[in-house]
Protein backbone atom coordinates (compact mmCIF):
# COMPACT_ATOMS: atom_id res chain seq x y z
CA UNK A 1 0.00 0.00 0.00
CA UNK A 2 1.46 3.39 -0.97
CA UNK A 3 2.37 5.93 1.69
CA UNK A 4 0.29 9.06 1.04
CA UNK A 5 1.73 11.03 3.95
CA UNK A 6 3.21 14.31 2.70
CA UNK A 7 6.98 14.57 3.04
CA UNK A 8 7.79 18.19 3.95
CA UNK A 9 11.52 17.94 3.20
CA UNK A 10 10.92 16.52 -0.28
CA UNK A 11 8.24 19.14 -0.93
CA UNK A 12 10.54 21.94 0.20
CA UNK A 13 13.31 20.59 -2.02
CA UNK A 14 10.93 20.48 -5.00
CA UNK A 15 9.74 24.01 -4.25
CA UNK A 16 13.29 25.29 -4.24
CA UNK A 17 13.89 23.54 -7.57
CA UNK A 18 11.12 25.83 -8.83
CA UNK A 19 12.64 28.85 -7.07
CA UNK A 20 16.03 28.17 -8.66
CA UNK A 21 14.52 27.65 -12.11
CA UNK A 22 12.46 30.84 -11.91
CA UNK A 23 15.46 32.84 -10.71
CA UNK A 24 17.52 31.47 -13.61
CA UNK A 25 14.89 32.05 -16.30
CA UNK A 26 14.07 35.63 -15.31
CA UNK A 27 17.68 36.57 -16.04
CA UNK A 28 17.36 35.36 -19.63
CA UNK A 29 15.66 36.96 -22.60
CA UNK A 30 11.99 36.09 -22.36
CA UNK A 31 9.96 34.16 -24.86
CA UNK A 32 6.58 32.46 -24.66
CA UNK A 33 8.07 29.08 -23.72
CA UNK A 34 10.11 30.54 -20.83
CA UNK A 35 7.15 32.61 -19.63
CA UNK A 36 4.95 29.50 -19.62
CA UNK A 37 7.61 27.59 -17.68
CA UNK A 38 7.95 30.39 -15.12
CA UNK A 39 4.16 30.63 -14.83
CA UNK A 40 3.83 26.87 -14.15
CA UNK A 41 6.47 27.07 -11.45
CA UNK A 42 4.88 30.16 -9.87
CA UNK A 43 1.56 28.29 -9.74
CA UNK A 44 3.33 25.34 -8.09
CA UNK A 45 4.81 27.61 -5.43
CA UNK A 46 1.47 29.33 -4.82
CA UNK A 47 -0.21 25.94 -4.43
CA UNK A 48 2.43 24.73 -1.99
CA UNK A 49 1.96 27.83 0.16
CA UNK A 50 -1.68 26.78 0.67
CA UNK A 51 -0.64 23.46 2.23
CA UNK A 52 -0.33 23.53 5.99
CA UNK A 53 2.19 20.65 6.21
CA UNK A 54 4.44 22.61 3.85
CA UNK A 55 4.21 26.07 5.39
CA UNK A 56 4.68 24.72 8.90
CA UNK A 57 7.95 23.09 7.82
CA UNK A 58 9.37 26.25 6.20
CA UNK A 59 11.64 28.65 7.99
CA UNK A 60 10.73 32.34 7.89
CA UNK A 61 13.64 32.87 5.49
CA UNK A 62 12.40 30.14 3.14
CA UNK A 63 8.89 31.59 3.16
CA UNK A 64 10.26 35.04 2.33
CA UNK A 65 12.40 33.64 -0.49
CA UNK A 66 9.47 31.75 -2.02
CA UNK A 67 7.17 34.78 -1.78
CA UNK A 68 9.80 37.01 -3.39
CA UNK A 69 10.31 34.48 -6.16
CA UNK A 70 6.57 34.35 -6.84
CA UNK A 71 6.49 38.14 -7.17
CA UNK A 72 9.53 38.12 -9.46
CA UNK A 73 8.02 35.37 -11.60
CA UNK A 74 4.70 37.20 -11.93
CA UNK A 75 6.51 40.36 -13.01
CA UNK A 76 8.48 38.37 -15.61
CA UNK A 77 5.35 36.73 -17.01
CA UNK A 78 3.53 40.05 -17.11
Amino acid sequence: MPNNTPNPSKSISAAFDSVNLINKLVLETSDDKKKANVNRNVKHLELMLTKEFFTEALTAEQTTEIEACIATGKTYVG
